[in-house]
């Protein structure tokens, strides 16, 4: 799998509490030299990015994040606030108690209300690391019937990021054409390519392009995988 390849699937993601606009610039930057999918960003900065890519790199930002448990209504406004500002996509975090509760209904008409309020494509992270695999089987059934576009592994802060294993579980257990992130400890082209071959669709991270940027190249993968830090 060529470097491009990868790269091309990479939602190019910094969503730490102290970003500053001027690191949120630099990962623009780096998403349109390395023809990333999008930049994942903060809400708060989505307007300026916005503006600032001109639509040369989608705009992607969180909404429930990263805990999940705030209202549904709470989440549409953000989404569809989000959505005014000029986000391309939504990543969406799921209300993880009414998942353990076993309350897909509601789980189901949150999520349609989110993408519903937004008019984006939605992710839903479904946090893998807390959940049993019969819950993530579950909820891929909750998301493949929902007005979401994807499931996602993680959010990154939670104490676990995605696995092989879940990985592929999800792959094979979404329908309707219902794609999957992985996301949270891809570290290296080795990584990012091996989640791929499992079926992921895109890739969130935040530090695949950095590998690259160190090699200097867009080698193929197979020359740079395992290089990363």
């Amino acid at each position: 799998m060529e470097t491009r390849d990868i790269l091309r699937a990479v939602d190019h993601t910094l969503l730490g509490q102290t970003a500053t606009w001027a690191e949120i610039q630099a990962l623009c930057d780096d998403a349109v030299e390395y023809g990333c999918a999008s930049v994942c960003i903060a809400p708060c900065y989505v307007a300026r990015a916005a503006e600032y890519l001109s639509g040369r790199v989608k705009v992607c930002t969180v909404v429930g994040f990263p805990n999940g448990n705030s209202t549904a209504a709470a989440k549409c406004f953000e989404a569809a606030e989000a959505a005014r500002q000029g986000a391309d996509e939504i990543d969406m975090v799921a209300n993880l108690g009414l998942v353990r509760e076993g309350r897909y209904d509601e789980v189901l008409r949150e999520i349609d209300a989110v993408c519903e309020a937004c008019a984006r494509p939605v992710k839903v992270i479904i946090e893998t690391c807390l959940l049993s695999d019969e819950e993530k089987v579950a909820m891929c059934g909750v998301v493949s019937r929902s007005k979401a576009a994807f499931i996602k592994t993680s959010t990154g802060f939670a104490g676990g990021g995605a696995t092989p294993h879940d990985v592929e579980l999800l792959c094979r257990n979404v329908s309707g054409g219902t794609l999957v992130k992985a996301a949270g400890g891809i570290a290296s082209l080795e990584d990012a390519e091996n989640y791929l071959k499992l079926g992921a669709a895109r890739l969130g991270t935040s530090r695949v392009v950095a590998v690259v940027k160190k090699i200097g190249k867009l080698d193929s993968a197979a020359e740079t995988a395992g290089k990363g830090e």
